[in-house]
């Protein structure tokens, strides 16, 4: 076994999970960067994975790993910054287990991230939001589970692998009605039902024989082969519904998916004037700093609105009427 071998092997088995607390999906995530590292090793500089080794994982090879994700597959900033998150995490490891390659280290962990432009916040009105959860049919067993996960999506504020990982035994019918959410750094958060959305919880669970106390670690959520929908099944069914609602409605926000309902969800509180330290609650944001992009967005949409109706100049007053006061022309002249 080489050196990376090991170290890869106790960073994903001890240090990631154990000293680091990290979430089954972080470790995943970690896992799939490494997975292409390894494939840049065999495919661009001809290394097997069994023989590479912490000698061989240079800055300069590292940069050029960079480059690859971006020029050969494709990579957004967002993504390229990810992929070297992961690395510098690594690297921040093996400061420690390997002092002898703290230099090594150093250079790896000096390399920035890229700049990523702002992505302006999209959302959905109370009118579009109701047109697209009218889009799902309760005629048929997925069109009833539809209608029930978008609402559930929507009222609790929840990102899709929150609402993917929930188990019957998560949810509380009785008042108070809540669910037991699992979010990033296996931080569990409460948050409570509105009326209209434990009703269709409470009919789905029992047109699907779901209400025994015996199913409490049964998915919430399945597919049609009976197993955990996943994020991927989530976003397909999100898309189809939004294609046929786009039909009528092209207006509608281009960015369109799962995680537009938490952003909605977080604008329509706001706009209900819920502080904003009762809104980091609901969506499990670690800091306020990051719920108060909803307090810009908010800002901006009213500022908008505001100059489309603003006279452009006050009654009784003229625009030139300051510069036949020579005094005045003077004086600022003279600043």
């Amino acid at each position: 076994m080489t050196d990376l071998a090991r170290h890869v092997t106790r960073f994903f088995t001890e240090y990631l999970p154990e000293r680091r607390g990290a979430s089954p999906n972080t470790v995943k995530a970690y896992r799939d960067v490494f997975t292409i590292l390894l494939r840049y090793y065999r495919d661009e500089r001809r290394v097997a994975p069994d023989r590479l080794t912490l000698a061989d994982i240079t800055v300069t090879d590292v940069l050029s790993f960079l480059g690859y994700l971006e020029e050969k597959r494709g990579c957004g900033a967002r993504t390229r910054n990810h992929r070297l998150a992961t690395l510098h995490s690594f690297f921040r490891y093996l400061l420690v287990e390997e002092p002898s390659r703290m230099v090594s280290c150093q250079q790896i962990l000096a390399i920035p991230l890229r700049r990523v432009p702002r992505t302006p916040v999209s959302y959905l009105g109370p009118e579009d939001l109701a047109s697209l959860l009218g889009e799902t049919s309760t005629c048929s067993r997925s069109g009833r589970r539809d209608a029930v996960l978008l609402s559930l999506l929507y009222d609790t504020g929840a990102r899709v692998q929150e609402l993917v990982d929930l188990s019957i035994g998560d949810v509380r019918l009785d008042a108070p009605a809540q669910v037991r959410l699992r979010g990033k750094g296996r931080k569990t958060r409460i948050v409570p039902l509105m009326t209209n959305t434990v009703d269709a919880l409470r009919a789905y669970l029992r047109q699907h024989d779901m209400l025994g106390p015996e199913r409490a670690g049964h998915p919430l959520f399945e597919n049609r082969w009976g197993e955990r929908l996943t994020r991927a099944g989530v976003a397909y069914l999100l898309k189809k519904y939004v294609r046929a609602l786009r039909a009528r409605r092209p207006d509608l926000p281009k960015r369109l998916g799962p995680h537009t309902l938490r952003h909605s969800k977080a604008m329509h509180l706001l706009q209900a004037g819920v502080p904003l330290v009762i809104i980091r609650d609901v969506l499990g944001h670690s800091d306020v700093r990051t719920t108060e992009i909803y307090a810009r967005v908010d800002l901006e949409t009213k500022t908008a609105a505001l100059a489309r109706v603003a006279p452009i100049a006050s009654p009784g007053t003229s625009s030139s009427k300051w510069r036949d006061d020579k005094s005045l022309v003077e004086w600022l002249r003279s600043l």
